[in-house]
């Protein structure tokens, strides 16, 4: 960025233009049009190369105004496992970064600023890479996963290729996870998203301990996947990776203390599902929140960000809990077995689980039975500490 910009002031400036400042912004101009708000972004259009999807029982009717970015939907998914298959009767959306930049860049107009890399960022504003500066009253950041020094986390590591076949793939819906696949480094899956009858979004997944993402051996398994499915890859169209946490304890009013009065959105307030690492519900619940706020204010802004996100880890221990089951009682080459058994109950509690909304019996369903791993190992997982 070899020019300054000029410096401008307005209401409330979004810094990281991914899905929860993205989000946020469009639901801004829809309903709260009094807002004056600029939405900053590194790269050369919003969402970056990421695909972004959700089951359709993860909003309720206050989530319905986000359909409209929806590239793909499905009314079914399936799953595979060494021991188990299913079919589930739940609708699938997927969001590509495409239509997410077309869709919210052509409503805002030159409220999207693109290519501005930030060098800084404080209460008050940002300064960019190539000088100048932009004021705002109100500074939410975006960008990313951040250090989480107060938080102790796994990780969900991927890499997929939107490729064109050579023939039809066959498939008339989703796999969210295919974990019949190689699990000697700990659980792995596939995720594949058939966008049409020759062109698939293929995902190699996996949770790991550590953050390192080595592309080669993902785009290596990508590549092994679709051979062993028959399917003979003409081109791949596009790429995307990512790291995403996998919460497993920690102490959130620390994280928040940390944060010093910033205001944070999406993975960097922690608002994501613990297990899945899906953020797209959240995202929408707090532009919702955001937008409901009688005065949207520094104060309010940063106020409901912390609070709604303190509150919403605390729900959400039990997850927590299956995720250090999943870490630390089972060993990483059986690590599947945890979800191979999950996805044996009935499907309206698998509803619940992804939205995040378990009841206690859910919880109790959860845990019963013949535990997936050794009895001792899970009981010294109970213990969740305050500050990993």
């Amino acid at each position: 960025m070899g020019n300054a910009f000029e410096v401008k002031s307005s209401t409330m400036l979004l810094v990281g233009g991914g899905l929860a400042n993205g989000l946020i912004a469009y639901r801004l101009a829809q309903v709260r049009p009094e807002v004056t708000l600029r939405l900053v972004e590194a790269g050369p259009r919003l969402g970056g190369q990421h695909t972004w999807s959700f089951f359709e029982s993860d909003l309720d009717a206050d989530g319905q105004w986000v359909l409209p970015l929806v590239s793909r939907s499905w009314d079914h998914y399936q799953v595979r496992f060494p021991k188990r298959q299913r079919r589930i009767s739940n609708g699938y959306r997927s969001i590509t970064s495409e239509n997410f930049s077309t869709v919210i860049e052509g409503m805002l107009g030159d409220r999207v600023m693109l290519g501005a890399s930030v060098s800084s960022i404080d209460f008050t504003g940002v300064d960019f890479d190539g000088g100048g500066r932009l004021s705002a009253e109100i500074v939410i950041d975006g960008r990313g996963p951040t250090d989480f020094p107060d938080l102790t986390l796994g990780y969900q590591k991927f890499l997929g290729q939107t490729v064109h076949l050579s023939a039809e793939h066959g498939l008339d819906g989703p796999i969210i996870m295919d974990a019949t696949v190689d699990q000697k480094s700990g659980y792995r899956f596939v995720y594949v998203l058939p966008w049409d009858e020759r062109t698939l979004l293929i995902e190699d997944t996996r949770y790991t301990d550590h953050e390192d993402l080595d592309p080669a051996d993902f785009r290596a398994g990508v590549g092994s996947y679709a051979a062993s499915q028959g399917w003979n890859i003409e081109a791949v169209l596009a790429e995307e990776q990512g790291v995403l946490p996998v919460a497993l304890e920690g102490d959130i009013d620390a994280h928040w203390r940390r944060a010093a009065g910033h205001a944070m959105s999406g993975l960097r307030a922690a608002l994501f599902h613990p297990t899945t690492g899906y953020s797209l519900p959240d995202a929408v619940r707090l532009a919702n929140s955001i937008c409901k706020l009688p005065e949207i204010s520094r104060v309010t802004v940063e106020k409901l960000i912390r609070e709604q996100s303190i509150s919403t880890w605390r729900r959400r221990g039990f997850f927590r809990l299956l995720n250090r089951m999943l870490f630390r009682a089972a060993k990483p080459e059986e690590r599947y077995r945890v979800l191979q058994r999950f996805y044996g109950l009935r499907e309206p509690l698998m509803e619940r689980f992804y939205a995040g909304r378990l009841t206690p019996f859910d919880k109790v369903r959860i845990v019963s039975g013949v535990p997936p791993v050794p009895i001792l190992a899970a009981i010294r997982c109970l213990p969740e500490r305050a500050n990993a």
